[in-house]
Protein backbone atom coordinates (compact mmCIF):
# COMPACT_ATOMS: atom_id res chain seq x y z
CA UNK A 1 0.00 0.00 0.00
CA UNK A 2 1.12 3.24 -1.01
CA UNK A 3 0.89 6.23 0.40
CA UNK A 4 -1.64 7.49 -1.96
CA UNK A 5 -3.44 4.47 -2.85
CA UNK A 6 -6.84 3.39 -1.02
CA UNK A 7 -7.24 0.79 2.11
CA UNK A 8 -8.66 -1.75 0.77
CA UNK A 9 -11.20 -3.68 2.61
CA UNK A 10 -12.80 -6.95 3.17
CA UNK A 11 -16.19 -6.18 5.81
CA UNK A 12 -17.03 -9.77 7.54
CA UNK A 13 -20.55 -9.81 9.36
CA UNK A 14 -23.37 -12.09 9.46
CA UNK A 15 -26.19 -9.81 9.02
CA UNK A 16 -26.58 -8.04 5.63
CA UNK A 17 -27.43 -4.88 6.68
CA UNK A 18 -24.57 -4.47 8.86
CA UNK A 19 -22.44 -5.13 5.48
CA UNK A 20 -24.67 -3.12 3.32
CA UNK A 21 -24.17 -0.17 5.96
CA UNK A 22 -20.35 -0.26 6.29
CA UNK A 23 -19.97 -0.90 2.34
CA UNK A 24 -21.78 2.38 1.67
CA UNK A 25 -20.00 4.16 4.55
CA UNK A 26 -16.41 3.73 3.43
CA UNK A 27 -17.15 3.80 -0.38
CA UNK A 28 -18.68 7.35 -0.09
CA UNK A 29 -15.67 8.26 2.17
CA UNK A 30 -12.27 8.73 -0.21
CA UNK A 31 -9.19 6.72 0.83
CA UNK A 32 -11.09 3.51 1.04
CA UNK A 33 -12.25 0.56 -1.42
CA UNK A 34 -14.21 -2.46 -0.64
CA UNK A 35 -13.10 -5.16 -1.89
CA UNK A 36 -15.66 -7.91 -1.20
CA UNK A 37 -17.73 -9.49 1.59
CA UNK A 38 -18.04 -12.71 3.75
CA UNK A 39 -20.81 -13.64 6.12
CA UNK A 40 -18.80 -15.61 8.77
CA UNK A 41 -15.33 -16.81 9.59
CA UNK A 42 -15.17 -19.82 6.87
CA UNK A 43 -15.92 -17.57 4.24
CA UNK A 44 -13.93 -14.89 5.39
CA UNK A 45 -10.57 -16.86 4.66
CA UNK A 46 -11.36 -18.00 1.14
CA UNK A 47 -12.36 -14.13 0.20
CA UNK A 48 -8.99 -13.01 2.23
CA UNK A 49 -7.10 -15.67 0.31
CA UNK A 50 -8.72 -14.61 -2.89
CA UNK A 51 -8.87 -10.66 -2.58
CA UNK A 52 -5.80 -9.71 -0.63
CA UNK A 53 -7.07 -6.66 1.30
CA UNK A 54 -4.84 -4.55 3.86
CA UNK A 55 -7.79 -4.35 6.53
CA UNK A 56 -10.50 -7.03 7.33
CA UNK A 57 -13.21 -5.54 9.52
CA UNK A 58 -14.37 -8.62 11.50
CA UNK A 59 -17.35 -9.40 13.47
CA UNK A 60 -16.95 -12.33 16.52
CA UNK A 61 -20.08 -14.15 16.89
CA UNK A 62 -21.36 -15.50 13.45
CA UNK A 63 -22.62 -18.98 12.83
CA UNK A 64 -20.85 -20.88 10.29
CA UNK A 65 -17.79 -19.67 11.64
CA UNK A 66 -16.96 -17.38 14.20
CA UNK A 67 -14.26 -14.57 14.18
CA UNK A 68 -11.87 -15.51 16.19
CA UNK A 69 -11.07 -18.81 14.79
CA UNK A 70 -11.04 -17.35 11.30
CA UNK A 71 -8.35 -14.63 13.35
CA UNK A 72 -6.21 -17.64 14.47
CA UNK A 73 -6.12 -19.53 11.30
CA UNK A 74 -4.99 -15.83 9.37
CA UNK A 75 -2.42 -15.37 11.84
CA UNK A 76 -1.41 -19.40 10.84
CA UNK A 77 -1.19 -18.44 7.72
CA UNK A 78 1.05 -15.34 8.18
CA UNK A 79 -2.36 -13.26 6.05
CA UNK A 80 -0.95 -9.73 4.93
CA UNK A 81 -4.32 -8.03 5.86
CA UNK A 82 -4.49 -6.58 9.32
CA UNK A 83 -7.90 -7.74 11.27
CA UNK A 84 -9.87 -5.04 13.13
CA UNK A 85 -12.45 -6.71 15.22
CA UNK A 86 -15.88 -4.55 14.99
CA UNK A 87 -18.53 -6.03 17.29
CA UNK A 88 -21.58 -5.26 19.92
CA UNK A 89 -19.29 -7.47 22.33
CA UNK A 90 -16.95 -6.21 25.02
CA UNK A 91 -16.55 -8.98 27.63
CA UNK A 92 -13.38 -10.36 28.28
CA UNK A 93 -14.13 -13.89 27.31
CA UNK A 94 -14.43 -12.16 23.71
CA UNK A 95 -11.66 -9.78 23.73
CA UNK A 96 -8.98 -11.74 25.06
CA UNK A 97 -9.07 -14.49 22.43
CA UNK A 98 -9.83 -12.51 19.44
CA UNK A 99 -6.29 -10.27 20.78
CA UNK A 100 -4.36 -13.21 21.58
CA UNK A 101 -5.33 -14.58 18.28
CA UNK A 102 -3.66 -12.13 16.54
CA UNK A 103 -5.93 -9.14 15.66
CA UNK A 104 -4.94 -5.68 15.09
CA UNK A 105 -7.51 -3.80 17.16
CA UNK A 106 -11.04 -4.00 18.61
CA UNK A 107 -13.78 -2.01 18.46
CA UNK A 108 -17.47 -1.58 18.99
CA UNK A 109 -20.21 -1.01 16.83
CA UNK A 110 -21.59 2.04 18.16
CA UNK A 111 -17.92 3.91 17.57
CA UNK A 112 -18.41 7.20 15.73
CA UNK A 113 -17.68 6.93 11.91
CA UNK A 114 -14.55 9.25 12.12
CA UNK A 115 -13.07 7.39 14.66
CA UNK A 116 -13.96 4.35 12.61
CA UNK A 117 -12.14 5.38 9.68
CA UNK A 118 -8.93 6.27 11.53
CA UNK A 119 -9.02 3.15 13.25
CA UNK A 120 -9.39 1.25 9.71
CA UNK A 121 -6.10 3.33 8.54
CA UNK A 122 -4.18 2.58 11.46
CA UNK A 123 -4.74 -0.78 11.76
CA UNK A 124 -3.48 -0.51 7.92
CA UNK A 125 -0.08 0.75 9.05
CA UNK A 126 0.18 -1.95 11.37
CA UNK A 127 -0.55 0.11 14.91
CA UNK A 128 -2.61 -1.13 16.92
CA UNK A 129 -6.21 0.63 17.86
CA UNK A 130 -8.60 -0.28 21.02
CA UNK A 131 -11.75 1.25 21.99
CA UNK A 132 -11.32 2.70 25.38
CA UNK A 133 -13.57 0.12 27.51
CA UNK A 134 -11.91 -2.71 25.67
CA UNK A 135 -8.24 -1.15 26.30
CA UNK A 136 -9.77 -0.69 30.29
CA UNK A 137 -10.19 -4.63 30.40
CA UNK A 138 -6.88 -5.14 28.80
CA UNK A 139 -5.49 -3.41 31.14
CA UNK A 140 -7.11 -5.39 34.12
CA UNK A 141 -6.39 -8.61 32.92
CA UNK A 142 -2.97 -7.70 32.97
CA UNK A 143 -2.59 -6.33 36.12
CA UNK A 144 -5.11 -9.43 37.79
CA UNK A 145 -3.30 -12.75 37.34
CA UNK A 146 -6.10 -15.15 37.39
CA UNK A 147 -6.06 -18.13 39.14
CA UNK A 148 -5.42 -21.74 37.90
CA UNK A 149 -8.93 -22.86 36.65
CA UNK A 150 -10.28 -19.56 37.32
CA UNK A 151 -10.42 -18.10 33.35
CA UNK A 152 -13.18 -17.26 32.06
CA UNK A 153 -14.17 -19.53 28.78
CA UNK A 154 -14.42 -17.97 24.98
CA UNK A 155 -17.61 -18.02 23.09
CA UNK A 156 -16.30 -20.69 21.27
CA UNK A 157 -15.18 -22.91 24.08
CA UNK A 158 -18.67 -22.72 25.52
CA UNK A 159 -20.36 -23.62 22.88
CA UNK A 160 -18.16 -26.58 22.59
CA UNK A 161 -18.62 -27.48 26.10
CA UNK A 162 -22.41 -27.14 25.66
CA UNK A 163 -22.35 -29.86 22.83
CA UNK A 164 -19.86 -31.66 24.83
CA UNK A 165 -23.15 -31.24 27.59
CA UNK A 166 -25.26 -33.21 24.84
CA UNK A 167 -23.13 -36.13 24.47
CA UNK A 168 -22.29 -34.82 20.92
CA UNK A 169 -18.63 -36.57 19.48
CA UNK A 170 -15.51 -34.38 18.38
CA UNK A 171 -16.80 -35.36 14.56
CA UNK A 172 -20.21 -34.00 15.29
CA UNK A 173 -19.58 -31.37 16.78
CA UNK A 174 -17.25 -30.13 13.82
CA UNK A 175 -19.97 -30.82 11.57
CA UNK A 176 -22.02 -28.47 13.85
CA UNK A 177 -19.64 -25.71 13.86
CA UNK A 178 -18.27 -25.86 10.61
CA UNK A 179 -14.54 -26.77 12.12
CA UNK A 180 -11.91 -29.25 12.34
CA UNK A 181 -12.00 -32.31 14.59
CA UNK A 182 -8.44 -30.75 15.35
CA UNK A 183 -9.94 -27.33 16.11
CA UNK A 184 -12.31 -29.24 18.18
CA UNK A 185 -9.73 -31.12 20.37
CA UNK A 186 -7.74 -27.47 20.43
CA UNK A 187 -11.30 -26.16 22.22
CA UNK A 188 -11.23 -28.60 24.68
CA UNK A 189 -7.82 -28.84 25.43
CA UNK A 190 -8.26 -24.93 26.62
CA UNK A 191 -10.70 -25.42 28.26
CA UNK A 192 -10.24 -28.34 30.07
CA UNK A 193 -7.00 -26.44 31.27
CA UNK A 194 -9.50 -23.26 31.92
CA UNK A 195 -11.44 -25.40 34.01
CA UNK A 196 -9.18 -27.38 36.01
CA UNK A 197 -9.71 -30.87 34.40
CA UNK A 198 -8.68 -33.60 32.37
CA UNK A 199 -11.97 -34.92 31.03
CA UNK A 200 -14.91 -34.45 29.26
CA UNK A 201 -17.21 -35.66 31.98
CA UNK A 202 -15.28 -33.30 34.69
CA UNK A 203 -15.97 -30.45 32.84
CA UNK A 204 -19.38 -31.12 31.79
CA UNK A 205 -19.81 -31.45 35.92
CA UNK A 206 -17.44 -28.36 36.88
CA UNK A 207 -19.01 -26.30 34.06
CA UNK A 208 -22.62 -27.08 35.78
CA UNK A 209 -20.93 -26.57 39.20
CA UNK A 210 -20.00 -23.21 38.14
CA UNK A 211 -23.00 -22.11 36.42
CA UNK A 212 -21.87 -21.83 32.89
CA UNK A 213 -23.88 -24.46 31.79
CA UNK A 214 -27.20 -24.73 33.42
Amino acid sequence: MTDDAPVTLLIVDDHPVVRDGLRGMFESAPGFRVLGEASNGVEALERAAALDPDVILMDLRMPGGGGVDAIRELTRRGARAKVLVLTTYDTDSDTLPAIEAGATGYLLKDAPRDELFTAVRAAAEGRTVLSPAVASRLVSAVRTPRAPGKEPLSAREREVLALVARGTSNREIARELFISEATVKTHLTHLYAKLGVKDRAAAVATAYDRGILG
